[in-house]
C-alpha cells in the first residue's frame, strides 16, 4: 500500500495531467484502515480543485440498516453526510448506490435520490453492478446518471443489455476493471505472486492457467500497440472508447506511472476500419476465466467464454 502523500500526490498529478472524473466509495480501504479511508484522500488531494472535478461516491446499505422503523432517507442522508465530510465538500457530483440490497425496493432508493438531488446535495445518482430490469425500475422512478458496472475485453456481459438501454436512456456506463485487473496490460504474468491484500489473488481471469490461455488476446493487442506506439492497456481503453460513446472506465492503480499511462489512452485514436478488425479477431478469440455468467460457454456476445 502506498504511502499517503503518495497516493494524494497521484491523485493530484492525475487531475493536473487532464484527469476531471474520480471515484471512489466509503467502503474503499476499510479492510486495511478504516471505512471512509479513501474518501479522505480523495477529499484532500481534491480540495484545491474541487470545482474543476467531478466526485464520484457509494454508499452500501448494510442490512442491520433495513430493520422496521427506519428511515430510508435519515439512513442514506448519514451515510452521505459522512463521506461528504471525508470529501471535504458540499455536494456529490455522481451518488451510487454499491451493490444492490434485495431487503429495500430500488424504486425507494431512487425515490430518495430524486429527493437528494432536488435538495442539491447530490448533482446525479447511479448503480453499481446491477441488471437491465432492476436499472429499468430505478430510471422509472429518478432518472439514472450512471450505472457503473464491470466491463472489459474479457468481461463483455455489458455489451447485450446494459449498453444499448443506456444509450437510448442517455446513462452513462462506467466500467470498472477495464484492464481486467491488470491482465490486459500484459504485466501480469504466471510469474506474479499476488500476496497480503491484492485482492486479485481471487480473480479467476489471473490464476496460472487462465492467465496462459488467454495469452491469444493479449498477442493481438500487442500487434496494435506496436502500430500505435501505445502500451496494450491503452489499446484496450482505446477499444472501449472508440465502442461506447457513453463508457467512461476508471481503470484503478496504485502506481502514479501506470496512472498517467492509463489516462494517455485518450490520445490513441483507432480508425473505423482498425476498430473492426481489431473487433474481430478479439472476438475470434475464447476467454477464459470469465466471472460474470454460471454458464460454462455463453456465445451470442461475439466471445466464447470458459470458466
Amino acid at each position: 500500500m502506498p504511502e499517503r502523500e503518495y497516493s494524494i500526490n497521484a491523485i493530484r498529478k492525475a487531475a493536473y495531467f487532464g484527469c476531471t472524473f474520480f471515484d471512489t466509495a466509503e467502503s474503499y480501504g476499510q479492510e486495511l484502515f478504516y471505512p471512509g479511508h479513501n474518501e479522505e484522500l480523495v477529499g484532500e488531494a481534491l480540495k484545491p480543485l474541487r470545482k474543476n472535478v467531478v466526485v464520484a461516491a457509494k454508499l452500501h446499505l448494510r442490512s442491520d440498516e433495513t430493520v422496521q422503523g427506519k428511515d430510508l432517507y435519515e439512513v442514506i442522508c448519514q451515510h452521505l453526510n459522512a463521506s461528504m465530510e471525508k470529501l471535504q465538500t458540499d455536494y456529490v457530483d455522481i451518488y451510487y448506490l454499491h451493490r444492490i440490497n434485495e431487503m429495500i425496493p430500488i424504486e425507494d432508493v431512487a425515490d430518495i435520490m430524486g429527493r437528494l438531488i432536488k435538495e442539491g446535495y447530490i448533482r446525479g445518482w447511479g448503480l453499481s453492478q446491477v441488471a437491465v430490469r432492476t436499472l429499468d425500475k430505478a430510471n422509472r422512478v429518478t432518472p439514472v446518471s450512471a450505472v457503473q458496472n464491470i466491463y472489459s475485453i474479457v468481461e463483455r456481459d455489458c455489451e447485450k443489455e446494459i449498453f444499448p438501454y443506456c444509450i437510448e436512456n442517455n446513462i452513462g456506463v462506467v466500467p470498472f476493471s477495464p484492464i481486467a485487473s491488470g491482465f490486459l496490460s500484459g504485466k501480469v504474468t504466471t510469474e506474479t505472486a499476488f500476496e497480503g491484500d491484492d485482492v486479485r489473488k481471487f480473480v479467476p481471469q489471473l490464476s496460472k492457467e487462465n492467465i496462459a490461455a488467454n495469452q491469444p488476446i493479449l498477442e493481438i493487442l500487442e500487434k496494435y500497440a506496436v502500430q500505435k506506439n501505445a502500451s496494450k492497456a491503452q489499446i484496450s481503453l482505446a477499444w472501449m472508447l472508440h465502442k461506447y460513446p457513453n463508457a467512461v472506465p476508471i481503470p484503478g492503480s496504485k502506481n502514479q506511472e501506470r496512472i498517467l499511462e492509463n489516462l494517455g489512452s485518450w490520445n490513441v485514436e483507432l480508425s473505423d476500419a482498425e476498430f473492426e478488425a481489431l473487433e474481430a479477431a478479439l472476438n475470434d478469440c475464447v476467454v477464459y476465466g470469465h466471472r460474470g455468467y454460471v454458464e460454462t460457454e455463453q456465445k451470442g456476445f461475439g466471445h466464447n467464454w470458459k470458466k
